[in-house]
């Protein structure tokens, strides 16, 4: 399998078959899921509910890394919390089919999250600390941390060996993710010492799904060692609702407000990520054509000013 289309391969037949072959009868019904990073499917089954069918991007995480994953998420399901674990095919989690790693999962639906609403951002917050108890319990061996290599170091590696940035900002960029580097290290250092703890990782509101009898969470893939406000920040827009999340939240579970100084360096820290990331998975078809303003200089200088930005804030 190429690493430079590692998709494709995958063609409806082959989703099929994969679930066909965990002894499930698909009814032909296939519906692409949005995400970019690997390849989710809903697929109707003859009897019973649809699953959703996840194929991991082939060299991303190891196979024990995924399965770390696949506990966390069975053992926050084993603690009554709404999360969604994948299910059991001859005791495994993790199958194979012609070359591709996959998972099948019950399908849930929902909507996103209102984060105007005082009530529902309680809610998650009480979720979440629930989450976070568990989490607390060991730590993950395999999966990484929620650090400066992972999140800054990487991602600008891959920017700078990428064709899409152009030649003429390569220093201006360079210096500005530097000096971004430097400013979160010295926040991270005046939080320490930091608790951290296995994590959701990425809870945006994307990755949280309401129904009429409450939230449930989705997507473990960014699993990782960090503080607790990482799951928190995303998903609140203001002061007055990282108060409403925090209320929820030591109702069930003590919060170390001192967290709170990371915030800015964590935003920092996606940013230079999120285009890390772009320039990484270029050559995956989908990439150019979900995020075609990447080939352009402007996006780059703007990308670059808005680094500088981050940095005044953290200075």
């Amino acid at each position: 399998m190429s690493n430079e289309t590692p998709y494709a391969r995958l063609t409806p037949d082959l989703v099929l078959d994969a679930v066909t072959a965990c002894g499930l009868w698909p009814d032909g019904r296939l519906l692409a899921l949005n995400s970019y990073e690997n390849r989710v499917w809903q697929v109707g089954l003859e009897e019973g509910s649809p699953v959703v069918a996840k194929f991991y991007r082939p060299g991303r995480w190891s196979d024990a890394a995924i399965l770390e994953e696949h506990a966390f998420a069975q053992e926050l399901a084993e603690a009554e919390l709404p999360v969604v674990a994948p299910l059991h095919f001859a005791e495994r989690t993790l199958l194979h089919h012609d070359g591709y790693r996959y998972a099948l999962s019950p399908r849930h639906g929902g909507r996103a999250p209102s984060l105007e609403s005082a009530d529902q951002l309680e809610w998650l917050g009480r979720l979440i600390a629930r989450m976070h108890s568990v989490g607390a319990r060991a730590s993950f061996a395999y999966r990484g941390n929620i650090d400066r290599t992972t999140l800054i170091a990487q991602p600008m590696q891959a920017v700078l060996s990428s064709s899409l940035l152009p030649s003429a900002l390569r220093d201006r960029y360079r210096q500005a993710v530097e000096r971004v580097n430097g400013l979160v290290a010295a926040r991270f250092e005046s939080a320490a010492p930091l608790r951290t703890l296995r994590l959701h990782g990425d809870c945006h509101p994307g990755n949280v799904l309401w129904t009429d009898t409450g939230p449930h969470f989705v997507d473990l893939d960014d699993a990782r060692m960090g503080p607790a406000v990482q799951d928190l920040w995303m998903l609140a827009h203001d002061e007055r609702a990282m108060e409403a999340l925090l209320e929820g939240y030591a109702s069930m579970r003590d919060f170390d407000h001192a967290e709170l100084i990371l915030i800015p360096a964590l935003r920092a820290m996606r940013q230079v990520h999120y285009a890390g990331w772009i320039a990484a998975r270029w050559h995956d078809p989908a990439f150019p054509a979900a995020f075609p303003f990447a080939a352009e200089a402007r996006w780059w200088e703007q990308h670059i000013t808005d680094l500088h930005e981050q940095a005044d804030e953290l200075e």
